[in-house]
């Protein structure tokens, strides 16, 4: 904080020290006031470096005030401290603090050193007054007078470099040098022109310029020269600007002058251009121009007029002269000889002879003051009578000296207007443009004789400087300037014949990599921008990766330079290419994706890819890539590619395809890389697939189909699915023989009443399912069906082994005894067939297999088997639930959904595990009815029911053990199978009736009494199954008694009866038909021999 307000005091100080001095020197004090050299009034001096003691003792005197001598006081006295005369003794105020550094010394001071003052403010020894000195101007700030804020060229500096300044001022204008230091680089935006032989700098074509602006400025009649006293402030008003807010304008219309005369002071703003050589400009030209009545501005020699009106003593510093004059010489050189507008013709010795004088103008300079200004009086004599014939022979039409051809020869004059044209860009903002524009534009035409531009021309340079420009600031509203006079260039069609003629006489060759090349105009100009436009566009993702609005404009800006250079023959002919926009939109789309995605290769490698495999990274940022680049930049292109999408597409599959290609060879199994890799590059491929499709259409999308080569990710990976389904299936069978080697048929609780082996083999199924869909690889619904398959056989070959070892009813129904009481020989040999008698009985391993396999394990057999169907439902239920969730993927050619995955969704995929399932339970159902009533039954049933008569042992007998057997099945089964497995036993007990009835074998005697008794004996065993609505529905017990009922009836007829309805259905029986009675021989036979 002190040393701020000490700052602020010091300022305070020096501003009321000049205030005092101006008052001082503009008052009566002084008699008279010289100006030291390049000076005219006190505006002109640095009142800072003038020493007020000097000035003071002067005016006590009432003497004549040289300030070259106050200046040089000032100095003189600068390293001495302040004294203070007004005591009786000198009082010096000390620099530092004399308490820090102690008592002073005691040995005596050195003596003095004579102190020379710097030699660059000595004055001379004749002080005349001048017109301020070109290079003394406060526009120079901290930057040499003959310098812009561009130059890059170091100089030594001088008194007119150093002159009328202010702290203040070099703090702005440093920092405003060091704003612009961080600009963007253009290097690399260069024109293609061949550099000037004489070594003009930029800062010299910038002087140039000026000047010509100024000469047809007074050919307008504009050309005014300033009033010395119009300078109030000391700060010059590039100083004001440099110091003010970015916000303001650079020179408001309300503070600049109106008219021609505001304009010029814009311009001289704008270009850099201090006071004191704006006034010495106009002086000398209106000087050059007095005489030559008739003669316009304009039209004269501007190089050689200058050199003959302006004298050394302009000039305080003789490097600024000689500086200044090397510049003219140099410019009448390139002018009048290297680039001319006509050519010399018969004029060649003159140009020998002006190469000769230029030297010994430059060189008049090293020789004494008299003898050089005499040589350099007898050059510039000659070099008029030469240089004017040169300047003023007639081109493309015009009359002798009309036009003076000495700045219009090409490259020197798109030079030269290239310096105009940056003039209109704001000095403090470099990326818009200053509010005069438009009017500059218009003044600038003035120049277009002198230095033969014409409107192809100006619209060309113009875009250039704008496209320049922007390039180093990277502003839209720049470029969108540039791209306007991109478009007002006209074609070659639109060009006039005259203006035709002149551009392909322009020509230069140019030196570049691939040695020299002849380039035309506008190849000199929109080259540059075209292959600065392909550079950036042939890498959009990185440098419009945030504003893809710019990128839009470069791809116009590309496309219209491309048209304009495509009608230029040396352009047509180095195009391979064919000029479709197309076809450069597609290079700029290869050139791109290929180096993002060696970017992306790249970053990758310098990264930590343990925990995933890298070509998964790569296929997840190529897909952001591709979605960015679908996002931003395919909108863009698409205007002038419909297909960019398509194009940028295929290629990033290719790019990826190149790197997968390998690792798909190599893929043998499911291993942690394919189940990584494959997912994320089918993903990849899918979505290409899809973007393909949405922006070209069905046909197009096809075209592209067949360019590009599928990864076959889903073939490969289906193969490998295959083999570890194939080896899941064959662990799953293993499971199935072990879980039914251990099964005891034991029901696992109360609860659940089935046998622990179908737990067993559903765990290991559904783990396998599981880890089948938990399989993130493609795969194709063949894989699924496999699946299916798979586990539909292991569950057949378990419903098998359940019933692998079940006894036939065969072995369970004993044999049928003989049929009649008496000897087959002495039967009724008419009627009755001869049977064969079977005394086969049940071996002892036979029966101790059907004794292993008692009515609870059989039950829990039967509970196990339809535990196995529901469980199979909802495993296939949730199967096709999760296919549908992870649905195959759909071809890229073919809309129609796959069939077999199509197939899934319906409930027919264990059709034969089912139907086996089915047939096991059928199967012991059976078995279990027919091993109750002819096996545990077979006493009380077969054996003694209606034994020796149906009055002595009657149904209700069997009642009891019957209701044992069915109780202990209805505690064990299901309730679902409760229906099915009872009527097996109604059906077995019904078979076992017929046995008793039909086939009860020569101990049973039947009568046409028992009629009746069987009927009612029938009517019980139909209760018992019905049990009063708590049984088998009453019509399925009906159905199945109905059968019996017929046999029943039969005993009921004599047996005469029943020999007449034998012999009548004799005959029927040979027809297939049956007797009267219903009955068939042989059942009546049976009934005969029973009786």
């Amino acid at each position: 904080m002190e040393e701020e307000n000490a700052v602020e005091l010091l300022q305070r100080f020096r501003r009321d020290r000049r205030i005092l001095l101006d008052f001082v020197l503009a008052g009566s004090l002084i008699k008279k006031v010289i100006m030291p050299p390049g000076a005219v009034t006190l505006d002109d001096v640095d009142l800072d470096q003038v020493s007020v003691d000097y000035v003071l003792n002067c005016a006590k005197k009432g003497g004549m005030l040289e300030l070259s001598e106050a200046i040089r006081d000032y100095h003189d006295h600068t390293g001495l401290p302040q004294m203070n005369n007004s005591g009786s003794a000198g009082e010096f105020f000390l620099v530092t603090n004399p308490e820090s550094y102690g008592s002073p010394p005691k040995r005596a001071p050195p003596p003095l050193p004579d102190y020379t003052p710097p030699a660059i403010l000595a004055p001379p020894p004749v002080i005349t007054p001048s017109i301020p000195d070109l290079d003394t101007s406060p526009v120079a700030s901290s930057i040499s007078q003959s310098e812009s804020f561009n130059s890059t060229q170091v100089r030594e500096l001088t008194v007119d470099d150093i002159e009328d300044f202010e702290d203040d001022d070099l703090d702005e204008a440093d920092s405003l040098r060091i704003s612009r230091r961080t600009r963007n680089d253009a290097t690399d935006l260069a024109l293609g022109l061949p550099s000037l032989k004489t070594g003009i700098t930029e800062d010299d074509l910038r002087e140039t310029a000026y000047e010509i602006l100024l000469a047809c400025a007074g050919a307008a009649g504009g050309l005014i020269v300033p009033s010395k006293e119009k300078k109030k402030d000391k700060r010059s008003k590039l100083m004001r600007k440099l110091g003010r807010s970015r916000s303001e304008n650079v020179v408001s219309q309300s503070q600049r002058a109106p008219g021609m005369v505001g304009l010029l002071e814009a311009m001289r703003v704008q270009m850099e251009i201090s006071e004191a050589m704006d006034i010495r400009t106009r002086q000398g030209l209106l000087n050059a121009l007095a005489g030559k009545v008739g003669k316009r501005m304009d039209a004269l020699l501007v190089p050689l007029e200058l050199l003959c009106c302006i004298s050394r003593s302009e000039f305080s510093d003789k490097k600024a002269y000689i500086r200044w004059q090397k510049r003219q010489l140099n410019i009448l050189e390139e002018g009048l000889l290297n680039h001319t507008a006509v050519g010399f013709g018969e004029s060649g010795r003159k140009a020998s002879e002006l190469r000769i004088l230029l030297a010994k103008i430059e060189e008049s300079e090293s020789l004494p003051p008299s003898t050089g200004e005499l040589q350099r009086t007898e050059c510039l004599r000659s070099l008029r009578e030469i240089t004017a014939p040169l300047a003023e022979r007639p081109a493309r039409g015009d009359l002798t000296g009309e036009v003076c051809h000495w700045a219009d020869g090409y490259h020197l004059n798109v030079r030269l207007y290239e310096k105009l044209l940056v003039s209109v860009f704001d000095m403090l903002d470099d990326g818009k443009l200053t509010e005069e524009v438009e009017e500059i534009l218009e003044l600038l035409k003035s120049t277009w004789r002198v230095i033969g531009i014409t409107e192809t021309i100006h619209y060309t340079c113009y875009a250039w400087v704008l496209f320049r420009q922007h390039v180093i600031t990277s502003e839209q509203g720049i470029l969108q300037h540039a791209i306007e006079q991109l478009k007002k260039i006209p074609l070659k069609e639109q060009r006039g014949p005259q203006e035709r003629l002149h551009l392909k006489s322009l020509h230069s060759r140019v030196e570049g990599k691939q040695g020299f090349q002849d380039l035309s105009f506008l190849q000199s100009f929109l080259s540059p921008i075209q292959k600065w436009a392909d550079k950036q566009l042939g890498d959009y993702h990185l440098h419009f990766a945030e504003v893809s609005v710019m990128m839009e404009n470069i791809v116009t800006v590309a496309m219209i330079t491309r048209r304009l250079l495509l009608e230029e023959p040396e352009a047509a002919a180095m195009q391979s290419t064919c000029a479709a926009d197309r076809d450069q939109i597609e290079s700029y789309i290869s050139s791109s994706i290929k180096n993002a995605f060696t970017r992306i290769l790249q970053s990758l490698e310098n990264s930590d890819t343990k925990h995933e495999h890298h070509l998964a990274l790569l296929a997840e940022e190529t897909k952001k890539l591709l979605k960015k680049d679908t996002t931003l930049f395919m909108p863009i292109l698409s205007q002038r590619h419909p297909q960019a999408t398509a194009v940028s597409s295929s290629l990033l599959h290719r790019l990826y395809g190149n790197k997968l290609k390998p690792f798909l060879g190599g893929a043998e199994h499911l291993t942690e890389d394919v189940v990584s890799v494959f997912p994320a590059a089918d993903s990849l491929e899918q979505y290409m697939m899809e973007l393909i499709l949405s922006s070209c259409g069905e046909e197009t999308a096809e075209i592209y189909s067949k360019k590009i080569i599928p990864y076959q990710i889903e073939s490969i990976s289906g193969t490998l699915v295959m083999r570890w389904v194939n080896s899941q299936l064959a662990r799953i069978l293993g499971w199935v023989e072990r879980a039914i080697q251990q099964e005891k048929w034991d029901p696992i609780s109360p609860q659940q009443r089935h046998g622990s082996s179908i737990v067993e083999v559903f765990r290991i199924v559904e783990e396998t399912v599981d880890q089948f869909f938990e399989l993130k690889v493609p795969m194709r619904s063949s894989e699924l069906s496999s699946l299916f398959r798979g586990v539909d056989n292991a569950y057949q070959v378990y419903a098998n082994h359940v019933i692998d070892k079940l006894a036939t009813k065969e072995d369970l129904i004993p044999p049928v005894p003989i049929l009649t009481r008496y000897r087959k020989e002495v039967g009724i040999k008419a009627f009755v067939k001869k049977e064969l008698f079977d005394p086969r009985l049940p071996d002892e391993r036979r029966s101790t297999e059907i004794n292993i396999r008692t009515t609870p394990a059989l039950c829990v057999q039967l509970n196990t088997l339809y535990y196995a169907i529901n469980e199979l439902n909802k495993l296939e239920d949730s199967i096709c639930e999760r296919w549908t969730r992870k649905k195959p993927r759909r071809s890229f050619t073919n809309k129609s959904i796959d069939v077999k995955s199509k197939s899934f969704t319906q409930k027919d995929t264990f059709d034969g595990s089912r139907q086996d399932i089915n047939a096991a339970i059928d199967r012991i159902c059976e078995f279990t009815g027919t091993k109750i009533i002819f096996w545990d039954l077979r006493e009380p049933f077969i054996n003694n029911l209606y034994k020796p008569s149906v009055s002595l042992s009657r149904f209700e007998a069997v009642i009891e053990p019957l209701d044992t057997e069915l109780g202990q099945l209805c505690d064990i089964i299901v309730e679902p199978l409760r229906d099915r497995i009872v009527t097996s036993l109604l059906q077995a007990t019904l078979d076992g009736l017929l046995r008793v009835l039909l086939d009860g074998g020569p101990s049973r005697v039947f009568s046409l009494g028992d009629a009746k008794l069987l009927e009612e004996d029938l009517e019980i065993l139909k209760e018992f199954f019905i049990s009063g609505g708590d049984g088998l529905p009453r019509g399925v017990v009906e159905n199945q008694v109905s059968r019996v009922r017929l046999v029943v009836k039969l005993h009921s007829y004599e047996t005469r009866e029943l020999i007449e309805d034998l012999r009548s259905s004799s005959g029927l029986e040979m027809q297939g038909g049956r007797s009267k009675l219903g009955a068939d021989s042989k059942t009546i036979t049976n009934i005969m021999s029973q009786g």
